[in-house]
């Protein structure tokens, strides 16, 4: 039955979403130009069952030169954890994105397609969660205010073990 469930859900859920989906969708999704400078992230993470675990705002410093950008994240949770992470990104022919992280192990892979980003990747907990290593799945979708909607899964052993959904934008003048 398991293998049932499994199988549904490589074909109809959220792992069954290819960035070809969104090849033909509208406003183009550009990195340089839509994650780029100063930006706010509001969200929510759910554990296994559904329920959410955790809510946080990011704060956001995003620098590009050329194909090279670094994304510099703090984020604040609801429990008054705070996190850093700076990711450095490389945009390749095609739409073709790599990224790295410190909390990521080897390099994230994913591409620009449309309205959509998508990108995958194995992030390290802390060891205060444990230290195990999650598979990533991030899908950023554009929408026509230039608002993102970020949606992001996060599996052990192919099993869902937590979901993010979040909006990112650029940050008000204070």
């Amino acid at each position: 039955m398991l293998a049932l469930f499994r199988l549904f859900e490589r074909v109809n859920g959220f792992r069954a979403q290819r960035p070809s989906d969104y090849t033909d969708t509208q406003p183009a999704f550009e990195l340089k130009q839509h994650l780029n400078g100063p930006m706010i992230c509001e969200g929510a993470i759910y554990g296994p069952r559904g329920r959410v675990t955790s809510r946080f705002v990011g704060h956001f410093q995003i620098d590009w030169d050329g194909d090279a950008g670094v994304m510099r994240e703090r984020f604040e949770y609801d429990s008054g954890e705070v996190q850093h992470r700076a990711w450095n990104l490389t945009l390749k022919p095609g739409g073709q994105i790599e990224a790295r992280a410190d909390d990521v192990k080897g390099v994230g892979r994913g591409q620009v397609r449309g309205a959509t980003a998508f990108l995958r990747y194995r992030l390290r907990l802390p060891a205060e969660a444990g230290g195990y290593v999650l598979s990533a799945e991030d899908w950023m979708y554009l929408a026509p205010n230039g608002t993102i909607v970020n949606r992001s899964q996060f599996r052990k052993y192919g099993l869902l073990v937590a979901e993010l959904v979040a909006t990112m934008r650029p940050k008000e003048d204070a």
